[in-house]
């Protein structure tokens, strides 16, 4: 059947002319120039085997023929436009957009998407992944997970995941260095620290009242590279207790003070847009999250 019907594009040029009753006007909406519309119109009566709009001084009307297909494509492009948005909006709605750090993508959300998959088959999950500052304004997520102090402007946000901090490094480390076994020991390691968590080191030695301390070691801008470095065996790094359970749990890291850890002030946030708290969309999302941090903190 549609190798039978007119080009669109003559069609659309149909349409604008007959509603404007003028190919200049109709040139004008279009973007294109008088001569296209023209050549348009043409070809379509061209196809239809019959004279369209009656070329008068000053003007055009339809022809009889003409009025009829008009008031015929007018009806057509109008329910066609119509499902081409309810299609639209359905995309829109079934899409689940979740925007969250590096290095929370990394070693934690990542991994475990699937099962919100499983969970919600009707949503198109998308993940994004950066360190911008919340803005819903500018923003396609609809949820936002960040590690932070539980204030963000503009938005609405609840704590749903608290972090301590412990040191950690690779098995071949913790063996070069002839065994770490109190706390002291680290002194005469390489610290390695997270931008910004320098000073988580100098309050973890504090807390357990070890004195003289002297951060060496390299710093990383996120808290995945971080522990990448402590698995690459280039020193001891301060873990948060979220980003290392894998590597913990694989052998890949180990903790060397599982009683000496800190608890930090900054946690986990689910955020999102001003008054949106009991959207499906948000709900769904966060009592996923819950189970999932269940299992977290109980696995089976």
């Amino acid at each position: 059947m549609a190798g039978h019907l007119p080009p669109l594009q003559t069609l659309r040029a149909f349409e604008a002319t007959g509603r404007r009753l003028s190919m200049t006007l109709a040139a004008e909406e279009l973007c294109v120039t008088h001569g296209a519309v023209s050549r348009q119109i043409k070809a379509l009566e061209d196809n239809l085997g019959c004279r369209l709009f009656k070329r008068l001084t000053r003007k055009i009307e339809f022809t009889d023929d003409g009025a009829n297909y008009f008031a015929a494509v007018t009806h057509l492009l109008s329910e066609l436009a119509r499902e081409t948005e309810n299609i639209r909006t359905r995309n829109t709605d079934a899409k689940l957009v979740i925007n969250c750090s590096i290095s929370f993508a990394s070693k934690w959300l990542a991994q475990r998407l699937h099962r919100l998959m499983s969970c919600y088959p009707d949503y198109d999950i998308h993940l994004e992944v950066n360190e911008n500052a919340v803005d819903f304004n500018v923003s396609s997520a609809h949820v936002v997970l960040r590690y932070g102090n539980g204030i963000y402007p503009n938005a609405d946000s609840e704590r749903i995941m608290d972090e301590t901090v412990s040191p950690v490094c690779s098995p071949a480390y913790c063996e070069k260095t002839g065994g770490i076994a109190a706390a002291a020991d680290l002194l005469s390691c390489k610290l390695i620290h997270e931008n910004g968590m320098k000073t988580d080191w100098h309050r973890w030695f504090e807390l357990f009242g070890v004195k003289g301390s002297n951060i060496r070691g390299a710093g990383y801008s996120h808290g995945s590279m971080s522990i990448e470095a402590a698995i690459r065996g280039e020193g001891v790094a301060l873990g948060r207790s979220v980003l290392i359970a894998e590597d913990l749990a694989s052998g890949r890291l180990v903790e060397l003070f599982p009683a000496f850890r800190l608890e930090v002030e900054h946690g986990y946030d689910l955020i999102y847009a001003k008054g949106s708290r009991d959207h499906p969309k948000i709900c769904a999302f966060r009592d996923w999250m819950n189970e999932e941090i269940r299992r977290f903190n109980m696995p089976e």
